[in-house]
């Protein structure tokens, strides 16, 4: 994901980043010399306690972290040039006026990307709490991108992760990157 970001945003010294739905940190860590200051946003204090010791081990004093609850991006309030989400959008039930919050605290300009999963049936995770959508089809994500403001967007395919699905079987499923400028 984070090799199909740099190919399809540009990133430079001066962005203020949001992570949001950070997790542990991962893409935040790996965009972190490649932008200016990052905020990493997750609903779970453990996610984030794991992001912190990444960020103390490393001495990065360009990267904080933000506790929110799952309603809680209604608080944050930028002004953002990037905001990047890595597999976070079907734990979401709500979508589009997640979309509408982020375009509005976005920089004139500034950049949505989204990874998340294609349909996959509910077999990436199973049956699960928290789970709200089993994939999404590209077409459709587009077009909620588009009602809620943004343009230039685009839908290509990130990454592919091999992974034991809920029935124990391997499969590979698929993630896309939508990216979307605010006008």
């Amino acid at each position: 994901i984070f090799n199909t970001l740099q190919q399809k945003v540009p990133l430079h010294r001066d962005m203020n980043m949001l992570d949001f739905g950070c997790g542990t940190g991962t893409l935040a860590m790996h965009l972190a010399p490649l932008v200016d200051f990052i905020t990493g946003a997750d609903t779970s204090q453990g996610m984030l306690d794991v992001f912190e010791k990444k960020v103390t081990t490393q001495s990065l004093n360009t990267v904080k972290t933000m506790l929110i609850t799952p309603d809680g991006y209604k608080s944050l309030q930028g002004p953002y040039d990037l905001i990047v989400s890595t597999m976070t959008l079907h734990h979401v039930e709500n979508i589009a006026p997640l979309l509408e919050h982020l375009h509005n605290i976005l920089v004139p300009g500034g950049l949505l990307a989204i990874s998340d999963l294609d349909p996959d049936g509910g077999l990436f995770h199973g049956p699960s709490a928290g789970v709200f959508h089993n994939g999404f089809e590209r077409d459709v994500m587009v077009g909620m991108f588009e009602a809620a403001g943004f343009v230039n967007v685009r839908a290509v395919t990130a990454a592919e992760t091999t992974k034991p699905d809920a029935n124990g079987e391997m499969r590979t499923f698929t993630l896309f990157l939508i990216t979307g400028q605010r006008a």
